[in-house]
Formats: structure tokens, sequence, C-alpha cells
């Protein structure tokens, strides 16, 4: 008999949980966000993402690269990290530093200079030149094309080639008229004071260009940018920080999204997490999930064809790369 009553008792315990786990996953959650640009309708395509502008096809982060990504790959975002000058102008770069992308140590190969950069004291940091310093070099210098040519290694019409450094209102300010529809993701790279600014230069930039304030995601590593943006810059579409992606992730493996309390619009993850055991994120189950949030899942950085029609298959809203050609052309075969 009390073999029987504890069985019982287990017995309504995993019913009360299973009954429990229903009904939270049943539950409209709320939505991040009311509008998302970011994400596709239903059935349709994913957006290619320019990852720096592109920077297998062309020098990245320039104005070359940016133009030929919009007007020859018809990408829909272009996605580059900034970084503040010294004189206070946001600049597109990958690195705090710019002496693996142009020629400021002259004509040293670039693997001279990935050794010469391995001594920090050697870098050139975009935190320490105006503009105007930055501007005198050859962003196109250590390009290589498909057939490993460097073609603009001896250019010299830097302005006019779009091959100087480029800051966000050359790029606002070169397809504001022309392609109103433009999406943006920008990454802040400056912590502390320096962020703070960028923050707020980014903001004043974007009242210029105001139809462009409800097209462009910010996203950043640092936790006192996070809130600054959060509290100062609340009109401001923000991607997920690396630890709130991972609570995120977490609350969709357990089934318990409805007691996340996220509010980003964009999830920027890669197809799988590295923590000691490896975590697949290229799942529909995530997908899905985002989506009743309306939180646009974007993956980064795709640059072989496979990975990108499996994202494609599973219906994500944006997949990054570094060579938009390629995306291109994948996508055309759906089409």
């Amino acid at each position: 008999m009390k073999k029987y009553k504890a069985l019982k008792i287990i017995g309504i315990v995993l019913a009360s949980i299973l009954l429990f786990m229903l009904v939270i996953n049943l539950i409209p959650p709320k939505k991040n966000v009311e509008t998302n640009p970011f994400v596709v309708e239903k059935g349709q395509l994913p957006m290619i993402a320019a990852h720096r502008g592109g920077g297998d096809c062309n020098p990245e982060n320039t104005m070359l690269a940016f133009r030929e990504a919009v007007k020859t790959y018809d990408v829909e975002i272009i996605e580059s990290d900034l970084y503040l000058t010294k004189d206070g102008y946001l600049v597109y770069n990958h690195d705090s530093y710019i002496d693996e992308t142009c020629n400021v140590n002259g004509d040293l190969t670039l693997e001279q200079v990935e050794e010469l950069c391995e001594d920090e004291s050697n870098r050139h940091y975009i935190s320490d030149m105006t503009l105007e310093e930055l501007r005198q070099y050859n962003f196109g210098y250590y390009f290589t094309d498909k057939e490993g040519n460097r073609p603009y290694k001896n250019e010299t019409n830097l302005a006019e080639k779009g091959l100087q450094i480029a800051t966000i209102e050359q790029l606002f300010e070169e397809f504001y008229e022309s392609n109103p529809d433009l999406l943006f993701i920008v990454e802040i790279k400056n912590e502390g004071d320096r962020g703070y600014e960028a923050c707020r230069i980014l903001n004043e930039t974007l009242e210029k260009y105001p139809n462009y304030r409800n097209r462009i995601v910010v996203g950043t590593f640092h936790d006192e940018i996070e809130t600054e943006l959060k509290t100062k810059y609340p009109d401001l579409y923000r991607g997920a920080p690396t630890g709130t992606a991972a609570k995120f992730v977490i609350t969709q493996i357990l089934k318990v999204n409805i007691f996340n309390n996220s509010d980003f619009a964009c999830l920027q993850i890669p197809t799988s997490y590295d923590v000691g055991i490896t975590i697949n994120l290229d799942k529909k189950t995530y997908i899905n999930r985002a989506h009743r949030r309306n939180i646009a899942v974007q993956y980064w950085t795709i640059n072989d064809a496979e990975t990108m029609r499996k994202l494609i298959e599973l219906g994500c809203d944006c997949i990054m790369t570094d060579n938009p050609e390629l995306l291109k052309s994948v996508l055309d075969e759906y089409r």
C-alpha cells in the first residue's frame, strides 16, 4: 500500500511538472521589440550581411568594399566595427590598430607586420591618430584577390578609389538617398569614457540621417557600454551581448523561454559554441523561439556554401559573410 502511495505521489509530481512545462511553452512570450526590420517574412530568404563590407571580395571596411557590396552583390546589411579616433570621428576597422590593413609600416610584408605587432608597443592605434593622419594610408595595400594579386598595392588616388579609412558619416551619406532601406550592424569597440563618447557621436550622426535610426542595430562586448545604450539611447536597436545571448540559448535548451527577460533585437551567434562541450546553435528550434519574441537570428561568419545552404533551409534572418559574392550565388539558386 505504501509503495502504491509513493508511486502515486511521484506520478502526480511528474504530471505537474509536465503540465507546467506545457503551459509555459504555450503562453506566447512578450515581444522583445514591437517592430523589427531585421526579421524576414516567413518563407523569405535570409538577408546578406557583408561582414567588414565583404573582406574576401574587396579591401575590408573601405568605401570601395561597401559600394561593391551594395551595388554588385545586393547586400541588405553592412556589418562592421567602430572605433573612435583621437579627434572624435567614428571609423570602421576590425582591430583597434591599423597595421594589418594598411601601409602604415611602409613596404613590409603582412607576415613581417604581424610579427612586428606581437609587441603591442609597435602598433599604430586608432585612438592615437587623427582622421587626417589615418586618411594618408592605403587601406587596400594588403588586399589579395582570387588570383593572388594585390591590385591596390601601388594605388595613390586613395579618396577617389575609396581606399581611405571610412567614417560612419561617410557611409551614411553615400547611401542615404540611393539606398534608404539599407540596414546596418555595428559594434562599438571602445570601452569606458571613449565608449560613451562613441555612443554619443553615433547618436548625433543618426540625427543627421534620421531614416537610418530605425535601420541600425548596435552591439558591444562591454557591459558599461551596453548599459549606456540601454539607458541613454533606448530607441536604438541593440544586439545581444555574449552573456545575454548565452542566457537566451540556455533558456531555449531548458524550454523555459518565458522566463528570459532580455530586450535585444538581434541574436548574433555562430553555428556552435565550444564551452568544453560543443553546443550546436544551427537548429530551427532556436530560430523559432527567437521569432516568437520578434528577435532576428543572424549567424556569423559563414564563408562556405554548404553551411550557407543549411542556414537558408533553417529559415534564419541573416547570414554574415566575408564573401557576399558566394552567398548571393547560393541565394540565387533558391530564387
